[in-house]
């Protein structure tokens, strides 16, 4: 699907910046080559188009194997569309769903590429930065890869949660802040305070660039709150 990706990028990215002229900085901090993990906060189903737009190298995220799954014409078109924009399907069939993610991820970055994660796990039910989850931590220590932050900004307002389309006059954007180093804690991936310290730090690190207000709970558990159904206790490893 790399042709459909290429053809994507032709296409849609001109009309993306003249419609919704994106503001975008920090594109440096983005390796040219080899691996990096590239960690940011999750508002938007426009997210995947506008955190993307501006890096030359294509980006990989892990997603659901439940989009590829889907039958007739919508599931075709829902598989070509989510493997053109970098989703990766999880394998969740030997494990756990964490430890399918991290295989996965540890692939994805062997084989010299970028990776996308976001560490809250789920798109924020409001325009605040909620508690990341400390599967990111994991990756970064396994890999020991550049681990950039990012922040996507403004698509909670472009195309808030329930929006079939973005909206035109709301200027979107991303920010890459300089790479963060976890060399220190190499080899002590297996610590549970060193994870939650890390996973902490690049949380601090997206808050400084997006500007956000930050949440020390879960983004799952509030959408289950304010849907009214009961949270499920959220598995820290996840």
């Amino acid at each position: 699907m790399l042709w459909f990706w290429i053809l994507l990028r032709i296409v849609l990215s001109p009309i993306l910046y003249v419609v919704w002229r994106p503001r975008n900085a920090g594109v440096r901090n983005v390796p040219k080559r080899g691996p990096a993990l590239l960690v940011s906060n999750h508002l938007s189903f426009a997210d995947h188009f506008f955190g993307p737009l501006p890096v030359m190298r294509r980006i990989f995220f892990i997603g659901k194997a439940d989009y590829f799954t889907g039958a007739g014409v919508k599931g075709l078109l829902s598989k070509a569309f989510f493997t053109a924009v970098g989703v990766v399907p999880v394998d969740r069939t030997g494990g756990s769903a964490a430890e399918a993610a991290l295989d996965t991820g540890l692939r994805i970055l062997r084989e010299g590429k970028l990776l996308g994660i976001y560490p809250e796990g789920t798109r924020a039910p409001d325009n605040r930065l909620y508690r990341g989850k400390t599967g990111v931590a994991r990756l970064a220590l396994k890999s020991r890869v550049p681990v950039v932050p990012m922040a996507m900004i403004n698509t909670f307002e472009l195309m808030p949660p329930g929006s079939r389309a973005p909206k035109v006059g709301v200027r979107p954007g991303v920010r890459f802040g300089k790479p963060l180093d976890f060399s220190r804690y190499y080899g002590q991936e297996d610590d549970r305070e060193v994870l939650r310290k890390i996973t902490d730090e690049i949380m601090q690190a997206i808050r400084a660039l997006s500007g956000q207000e930050y949440v020390d709970r879960y983004a799952a558990e509030v959408k289950a709150e304010l849907e009214g159904r009961t949270p499920r206790p959220s598995d820290d490893d996840d």
